[in-house]
C-alpha cells in the first residue's frame, strides 16, 4: 500500500490526494489523468486555433517580441474550404492558373518588360507593374467573394523623393468598395493609408503596417467581403505615374456571420484657437469596432504642443465622452513628450526630428504617429466620434490653445451600410506643408 501525497490540478486529483491506493491503481489513475489532461489541452488548443484561424494575422495575436502561441497553433490547422489567391499586374483577376500569361510584345506599351523577357518568352516577368496616366483612375482589384484580404503590398514611383522633385504620394488615392456599394468604405491618400505622413517616408515596423526599407508599403488589416471587392487607384496629379506595382493576397472562402467590413477615412484641417479641437472621425453610425489612428500633425508654434487629450464619444455621448485620454503622447504610447522615434507593434512615432533629443519643440515640426487598437478595440453599437485637443503651454503655466495643422486616417470595422464620408479635399488641400 502506498500513500499518494501529490495534489493533482483536477478536482479528482484533489479528492484522491492522500488516499491509500495500490500501485496498479496509481498507474491506472495516472494514465487517466494524463489522458484527460491531454484531451483538455487538445480542446483548448482547438478552440484557440478556431478563434484565430480566420483572423490569423498579427491583428489579434502579436506581442512586442514575437508571434503568440495562438498564431502558431493556427498554422497547422488545415482549411479545406479556403483557397489562397492574389491579384497583381501579372494576374489582374486572381484566377487560378492565370498568372504570368503575357507574351513579350515590344509594340504594347502596357508590357514594359517585353524587351527584358524577349529571349525567354511567355511566363517570364513581362508585366510586373503598370503606368497610371495623370488625372485617371485604374482598378487594381475586382473579384467576387466571399473572401478576406490578408495582405497588401505596394510600391509607387510617386512616393519617391529625388533631387529634382518632392514626393507626390497624396495625389494618389485608394478607394475600396465592398459588395457593390456605390460609395467607398475606404478613401485615403496612398501614403497616409500606410502610415506615411507629410509625404515623407519613414520606416514603420508594426503589427498592421510595415514600410521598409525606403518606399515599400505593406498592410495586414484583415478585410472580409461577402459578395464582391473592388479597389481603385486614382492619380489626381499632373504627371504620369511611371511605376505602380502591387500584390493583394486574399483567401477565398466563407466569412463569419459576425464579421464587420473594414473602413478607413482621411481628414485634414487646421484647428482654431477659439476651439482647438480636431475631429478624427465623426458621423459613424451602426455597430462596429474602432481599430486604429494615424496622425500626420504639423505644429505651428514653438514649444511642446502635445497636452491635448484624445476622446471617444460612444453611443449617444454628447458633451462628455466615455473614453478620455490624458495627453497626446500618452495616447501614442510615449511619455514626457516625444524625445525619440519608435516603431512597435501597436504604437509609433516614426518621423525623426533634429531637436527632439534636446527637448526643444519648434514650429514646423511634423509628427507621424500611429496607434493600432488591435488588442484594445473601441466597441460601439450606435455611433462614434473621435477627437483630439490641440494644447500647449503659456509661460504662466496655463494651457495655450493652439492652431496646428492635422491630417488623420481613422480605421474601423462596422456593419454596412456606412454613413456618407465627408468629401475628400482637392489635391491642393492635401499637400504637406
Amino acid at each position: 500500500m502506498t500513500r499518494i501525497g501529490r495534489t493533482n490540478e483536477t478536482s479528482q486529483g484533489e479528492a484522491l490526494s492522500g488516499v491509500p491506493m495500490r500501485q496498479s491503481h496509481v498507474k491506472e489513475h495516472g494514465q487517466v489523468f494524463i489522458v484527460r489532461r491531454r484531451i483538455s489541452s487538445l480542446f483548448t488548443r482547438m478552440a484557440l486555433a478556431a478563434s484565430v484561424v480566420w483572423l490569423g494575422s498579427a491583428a489579434l495575436a502579436q506581442t512586442n517580441s514575437s508571434i503568440t502561441s495562438g498564431e502558431v497553433v493556427s498554422l497547422p490547422m488545415l482549411t479545406p474550404d479556403m483557397n489562397t489567391r492574389m491579384v497583381s499586374p501579372e494576374n489582374p483577376t486572381g484566377d487560378k492558373g492565370k498568372g504570368a500569361m503575357r507574351s513579350p510584345d515590344s509594340t504594347n506599351p502596357d508590357l514594359a518588360f517585353s524587351a527584358a523577357a524577349s529571349d525567354l518568352g511567355r511566363g517570364w516577368k513581362v508585366r510586373p507593374f503598370i503606368k497610371v496616366p495623370a488625372h485617371s483612375t485604374v482598378t487594381i482589384m475586382d473579384v467576387d467573394g466571399p473572401a478576406t484580404i490578408r495582405h497588401i503590398w505596394m510600391a509607387v514611383s510617386s512616393m519617391i523623393t529625388s533631387a529634382d522633385a518632392a514626393a507626390e504620394g497624396r495625389a494618389d488615392v485608394l478607394r475600396f468598395y465592398w459588395d457593390d456599394e456605390a460609395t467607398p468604405s475606404v478613401e485615403v491618400p496612398l501614403p497616409d493609408f500606410f502610415a506615411v505622413g507629410h509625404d515623407t517616408f519613414a520606416p514603420v515596423n508594426s503589427s498592421m503596417v510595415v514600410d521598409i526599407p525606403t518606399n515599400a508599403l505593406n498592410c495586414y488589416w484583415p478585410m472580409p467581403f461577402r459578395k464582391h471587392a473592388r479597389i481603385t487607384f486614382a492619380n489626381d496629379g499632373n504627371k504620369e505615374i511611371s511605376l505602380l506595382t502591387y500584390q493583394i493576397d486574399y483567401e477565398a472562402g466563407p466569412v463569419p456571420q459576425g464579421a464587420g467590413y473594414f473602413h478607413a477615412q482621411w481628414r485634414r484641417a487646421r484647428v482654431e484657437r477659439n476651439n482647438p479641437v480636431y475631429t478624427i472621425l465623426d458621423g459613424v453610425t451602426g455597430e462596429g469596432r474602432y481599430v486604429g489612428t494615424f496622425l500626420s500633425w504639423t505644429q505651428l508654434a514653438n514649444g511642446w504642443a502635445g497636452e491635448g487629450e484624445v476622446k471617444f464619444f460612444i453611443d449617444g455621448d454628447t458633451e462628455f465622452p466615455t473614453i478620455a485620454g490624458t495627453g497626446t503622447e500618452d495616447y501614442f504610447g510615449a511619455d514626457w513628450g516625444f524625445p525619440a522615434t519608435y516603431s512597435t507593434p501597436y504604437v509609433g512615432n516614426v518621423l525623426a526630428q533634429k531637436n527632439k533629443a534636446s527637448g526643444v519643440y519648434e514650429a514646423g515640426m511634423g509628427w507621424s504617429l500611429y496607434r493600432w487598437h488591435v488588442l484594445d478595440p473601441i466597441n460601439f453599437h450606435q455611433d462614434l466620434k473621435v477627437t483630439i485637443q490641440d494644447l500647449g503651454w503659456w509661460p504662466n503655466g496655463k494651457y495655450q490653445p493652439l492652431d496646428d495643422d492635422f491630417a488623420s486616417t481613422a480605421f474601423w470595422y462596422q456593419k454596412e451600410p456606412h454613413a456618407p464620408f465627408p468629401k475628400l479635399p482637392p489635391l491642393s488641400e492635401r499637400w504637406a506643408r
